[in-house]
């Protein structure tokens, strides 16, 4: 029996339409996202966008098969995982939507698994999205009476396999089409600025991030006519990160993209929907020649190993 355990996070996505409801309602009522001090008004924020929002997203899932894909890739990426690692046990929780920590952690004091290593699927570390996973563990264990040593990978944009994998994805998609004649946008999920204004680093990450792609893209000998930054998936009246990928692609004289989803690890609806075809309808109406978008690394081989190399990693101040 494994005496060791490496479980991934994430904010999950609705398993079915169902689900949907209870996805914003959780999401909107994280204090990492809504960071109003009352609790009370952060529960009417959360009630007000989940009631306004909840049958648009159903029919945007339901455009992609009636729920979020990153669930069902994040159980392959496990499997292969737990392959590659025998001697750990491998499982995966969500922050929103099933399967979430406590079931998880009760598997854990079950198995009377005493070492375990947290991995937020987050390549850059933010309040909203790292932070929050591990606190929701943290918390979980807690309630739980779990008393378990606990280690943390908190960011890993500058481990070289990871980036590695990033310019491979480029490439796929890329394919047979000249770089040279082609604008490459890294698309990060936005966030608000005041978030960035207190101390956030996530954004000094992606754009320290973005310079290391183009450092081994340049070693791959691939060199795109402009390479650029934007941020997507804002979410109401206050300022968000700019620019935002639309006022990008509206900005661009060549009519051909390559568009990184530089922020994610697992498609979702953010990358299949929103990237793959709303903005594709933009760009369109804009007249783009082409508009290509890279698939997140998912389960490749190569995300296999990139994890099992930060996993051995651990403890080592890698």
């Amino acid at each position: 029996m494994a005496q060791k355990a490496l479980i991934l996070l994430n904010m999950g996505g609705p398993n079915n339409l169902e689900e949907v409801g209870l996805f914003l309602t959780n999401m909107f009522n994280d204090k990492n996202i809504i960071t109003v001090k009352s609790s009370l008004l952060r529960r009417f924020i959360a009630f007000m966008i989940t009631t306004s929002r909840t049958k648009k997203a159903q029919g945007n899932y339901a455009k992609l098969g009636g729920k979020s894909p990153l669930v069902g890739y994040t159980q392959k990426l496990v499997d292969k995982l737990q392959m590659a690692l025998p001697d750990l046990h491998v499982n995966f929780a969500m922050r929103y939507t099933p399967p979430f920590c406590e079931g998880v952690i009760r598997e854990l004091m079950e198995k009377d698994i005493q070492n375990v290593i947290l991995l937020p699927l987050y390549p850059h570390y933010s309040t909203t999205t790292t932070k929050s996973s591990l606190e929701d563990f943290y918390d979980v264990a807690a309630s739980l009476g779990y008393n378990g040593q606990i280690n943390t990978i908190k960011r890993f944009y500058e481990n070289t396999l990871y980036n590695q994998l990033i310019v491979k994805k480029i490439e796929e998609v890329l394919s047979h089409n000249d770089a040279s004649q082609i604008e490459l946008i890294f698309s990060a999920h936005s966030l608000p600025q005041k978030i960035v204004d207190k101390g956030d680093p996530y954004q000094q990450e992606i754009i320290l991030h973005v310079k290391m792609i183009e450092t081994l893209l340049h070693v791959r000998n691939l060199h795109f006519k402009a390479t650029h930054i934007a941020y997507q998936s804002k979410l109401g009246p206050v300022k968000w990160l700019e620019p935002s990928l639309e006022e990008k692609l509206a900005s661009l004289e060549t009519k051909n993209a390559l568009i990184v989803p530089i922020s994610f690890t697992i498609d979702n609806s953010e990358t299949e929907f929103e990237l793959s075809m709303e903005y594709a309808e933009v760009a369109h109406a804009l007249g783009f020649e082409r508009y290509m978008v890279a698939k997140c690394p998912n389960d490749d081989d190569d995300f296999v190993a990139c994890i099992k190399n930060l996993v051995l990693n651990v403890g080592r101040g890698c």
